[in-house]
């Protein structure tokens, strides 16, 4: 990595108003995470078409014939968690062929840089099965620049392996606030095992997830001479001659197809909003896409 800020490089390398529409999709969260919770009391107005109905004062309506609403002082601040999965698969390479913990550093820094531009806070809980690490949602560049550097310092192919439960478990204990998380892993999590612990982030917090592809163990297999394939999540190593095999890259491409579905299965059934990241140079498209959908389902 350069030693220029990593914000800088995002905006070195993103259209300007690709990162203002993405910054501008975020104000639906703060309509959607703050409406008439946990704001201070501001007055009581008419209803007006498109008010929510829980805002509705009945004994104030009841008193006037006509609907009364409560309204709120808006809150200026949306807290961005960031959780962050630091096993070894995160080591690995993703199928554009670049490592996946690249990609997860930039989409953080993308989710970084757009919320310090809107005035949010973000805050980070990264970890695997060992480790944990989390900081204070924090707005300056620099206490951001601090926090992309420790994710980005906590990958590598020795890394523990991956447990999401351990960042996901740190999130529900220490963040009462309603908070936008993201979550960045890869695309074979999260699985069935994480179902219940999904739905109670959902019930306290809106949740998105971010997951980065799996390169194939046949990328470049039909190359004259294949390549030796390691997998650093488990003992498995393959050796070249498969690599020509028609018959087992279809096999792979189908359990590949089956696993992505799997887990998209899951997070639609829990209403929760995912996109597959390739690249940094979708990942900022691809963000922008969950931002919309999320923004939709509110």
């Amino acid at each position: 990595m350069s030693d220029i800020s990593r914000l800088a490089q995002v905006r070195a390398h993103v259209e300007l108003p690709i990162l203002k529409r993405a910054a501008g999709l975020l104000e639906g969260f703060h309509r959607s995470i703050f409406k008439g919770h946990g704001q201070d009391f501001d007055d009581l107005s008419l209803y007006s078409p498109g008010d929510g109905v829980g805002d509705i004062d009945w004994k104030s309506s009841a008193r006037a014939g006509i609907p009364i609403i409560r309204r709120f002082a808006q809150q200026s601040n949306l807290s961005v968690v960031l959780v962050a999965d630091t096993g070894r698969n995160m080591a690995a390479l993703s199928s554009a062929g670049v490592s996946k913990h690249e990609v997860a550093v930039f989409l953080a820094s993308i989710v970084a840089y757009v919320a310090r531009d809107r005035g949010d806070r973000v805050a980070l809980v990264a970890g695997d099965s060992e480790r944990i690490l989390q900081r204070p949602p924090r707005a300056s560049t620099q206490d951001l620049e601090v926090m992309l550097n420790q994710l980005d310092a906590m990958y590598s192919v020795d890394a523990p392996a991956s447990d999401i439960a351990v960042p996901l478990d740190r999130l529900l204990q220490s963040i009462t606030r309603r908070s936008l998380v993201i979550l960045l892993t890869d695309e074979v999590r999260p699985a069935r095992a994480h179902e219940q612990l999904l739905r109670k982030l959902r019930v306290k917090h809106e949740l998105m997830v971010l997951n980065i592809s799996d390169a194939s163990p046949f990328v470049g297999a039909r190359l004259k001479k294949p390549v030796a394939v390691s997998d650093v999540d488990r003992p498995l190593n393959m050796p070249r001659y498969l690599g020509g095999s028609a018959k087992v890259q279809k096999q792979a491409a189908e359990y590949i197809a089956a696993q992505r579905a799997e887990t998209t299965d899951l997070l639609q059934s829990n209403a929760i909003v995912n996109v597959v990241v390739d690249s940094q140079e979708d990942a900022i498209i691809r963000f922008t896409a969950a931002v919309r959908k999320q923004k939709h389902m509110n």
